[in-house]
């Protein structure tokens, strides 16, 4: 018999939720399954902490269900003794289930922004499901229902979840990846997984999918992301090397901007032929074509580009008199990887001094309140930027190294059962670089090497990431100033100080961090590899 503790609160002052119909759908499915007779469901209603200690003492549940409202960093939203709102801390939250991990299976907090929760709570128990953003009720009622529907049939935990977001989809609800599932190898009701099964593993190549099993979010990063494109004339600026989650991070904007109903626009300037970057009308012009082409509008740049106009009023009168008028929501415009465009400094001056034009109309012009800006870059762009018009505009994001506990996560989702050990001698091999630590984990989850074998060729051209460090090791040795300053740094046994432009430079490659005003390489793998081939004939 497997008792499921059901826990719901709705305090008088947050927005009433239909917790009541979820856990009515919940239990007809149960009854209605064939395997009816293994499932008790016992529910605690306006729920307090001190309620979910006692209901956790009484009945030594082995899946327990909280229904409700989520707050994120700021903790899970109960009821104090008048129902009002009261937030229980996470780390509290993940205290108390601490205490219950010999007895308690699954965890489903079915509410939002609740992955938070989830990761913190995963720590003492095997399988937990959280949301990664804000849920609406129709796709946590279908979630739930769906969940409990393979439970009755004997799936594993791992399964129900599938189907819990498989229910989403069907409805036609775009939030079919908004639950997130944290689970080890081998948990459920019912599992089959053997230590050496090969999980489904999806290429580590490009962006990560938006319903991708590995992408490892960083909920305030998300929320704050999603709190700010809410602002009339938003901007968001991105900022990390290359292959370090950028693309990955504006795909779930867009999202995001989609769930409000935005229209959305998406330019990866990597993608772009050369010859648009002539001169700054043709450049103009394809990028007001782009966006239009991207919203399915009419072609109508004859109707507003004037030979007797500079190009950027020409292009502030197609944006205003046409794009954004012809809309009626507002429009997200994500511009990808900007860095190609200063390599044409004349153009990257009149072309960011525009999008300042336009950031600042948003303060005084109804209309320019539509535009949302996305901008994706490299560190080493950020100190061309600074000097730029956006210097001092809108939020801007850095994306930092995976820590321990992402890493321990992500060794997790690929079904590796690893020691504390072992996870230390990957992240000093290669540090906390994403798409490094993705593919590694990709080939030994694969079976394709070991995690020994991985460490003793990784600084080496055979090894896994020879391409990747070759393709380093050119741009070093194609700039004089750049190789000698790595050469140094790896060749000092502690932090080195070089100049600031040249550390930026090599900060936006991915090959140094900072401490105070030295940098250091960012892994054993770059300090290994650039010493044995920048030396004296490197």
């Amino acid at each position: 018999m497997k008792k499921i503790l059901i826990l719901s609160a709705n305090p008088i002052n947050k927005s009433r939720l239909r917790l009541a119909e979820q856990v009515r759908k919940i239990k007809a499915g149960l009854e209605r399954s064939k395997n009816r007779d293994k499932f008790e469901i016992i529910t605690e209603w306006a729920v307090r902490s001190k309620d979910i200690r006692r209901a956790l003492l009484d009945n030594e549940p082995q899946i327990v269900h909280f229904s409700g409202n989520g707050s994120g960093e700021d903790g899970l939203v109960l009821e104090n003794d008048t129902g009002q709102m009261q937030l229980v801390s996470t780390n509290s939250l993940a205290g108390l289930f601490g205490l219950f991990n010999d007895k308690i299976e699954c965890v489903l907090l079915n509410a939002c922004y609740s992955e938070v929760q989830a990761q913190a709570i995963y720590e003492h128990v095997d399988c937990v499901i959280g949301m990664n953003q804000k849920i609406g009720e129709e796709a946590a009622i279908e979630f739930a229902v769906g969940f409990y529907d393979a439970l009755g049939a004997n799936r594993s935990y791992e399964e129900a979840y599938k189907f819990g977001c498989n229910a989403i989809d069907l409805e036609g609800i775009p939030e079919f990846s908004t639950p997130v599932l944290k689970s080890r190898n081998g948990t459920g009701v019912n599992s089959t997984s053997k230590e050496g099964d090969r999980p489904f593993l999806e290429k580590p190549e490009g962006s990560v999918p938006l319903n991708s099993a590995f992408y490892i979010k960083t909920p305030a990063i998300e929320s704050d992301c999603a709190n700010e494109i809410l602002y009339p004339g938003a901007l968001i600026r991105v900022k990390a090397p290359q292959q370090w989650g950028k693309t990955s991070l504006i795909l779930r904007i867009i999202y995001l901007a989609e769930q409000q109903s935005y229209q959305t626009t998406y330019i990866n300037f990597f993608e772009t032929e050369n010859n648009s970057f002539t001169n700054l009308d043709k450049f103009l012009q394809w990028f007001c074509l782009s966006i239009t082409n991207g919203l399915d509008l009419e072609d109508k740049l004859s109707d507003y580009w004037r030979a007797s106009n500079p190009a950027k009023i020409n292009c502030t009168n197609y944006f205003q008199r046409y794009l954004l008028a012809e809309i009626n929501n507002p429009l997200l415009l994500a511009l990808d990887n900007v860095d190609l465009i200063f390599e044409y400094p004349e153009i990257a001056s009149e072309f960011f001094g525009l999008l300042r034009s336009w950031y600042d109309k948003s303060r005084t012009k109804p209309i320019w309140e539509k535009l949302r800006l996305v901008i994706s870059h490299s560190h080493r762009v950020d100190s061309s930027l600074h000097q730029s018009p956006l210097s001092n505009a809108g939020l801007i994001i850095e994306l930092k190294d995976f820590t321990k506990p992402q890493i321990r996560d992500l060794v997790q989702r690929h079904r590796l059962n690893w020691t504390e050990k072992e996870i230390e001698s990957l992240m000093a091999m290669v540090g906390g670089h994403p798409y490094l630590l993705r593919l590694g984990l990709h080939r030994i989850a694969r079976q394709e090497l070991t995690l020994q074998e991985l460490l003793e060729k990784a600084p080496t051209d055979e090894g896994l990431y020879g391409n990747h460090l070759r393709k380093h090791l050119s741009k070093l040795r194609q700039n004089p100033e750049l190789h000698t300053a790595m050469r140094n740094v790896v060749n000092a046994n502690n932090s080195v100080m070089i100049g600031a432009d040249i550390a930026d430079q090599l900060r936006s490659m991915g090959l140094v961090k900072f401490t105070d005003n030295c940098v250091l390489p960012v892994s054993d793998m770059y300090r290994l590899y650039f010493r044995k081939h920048l030396g004296v004939n490197g």
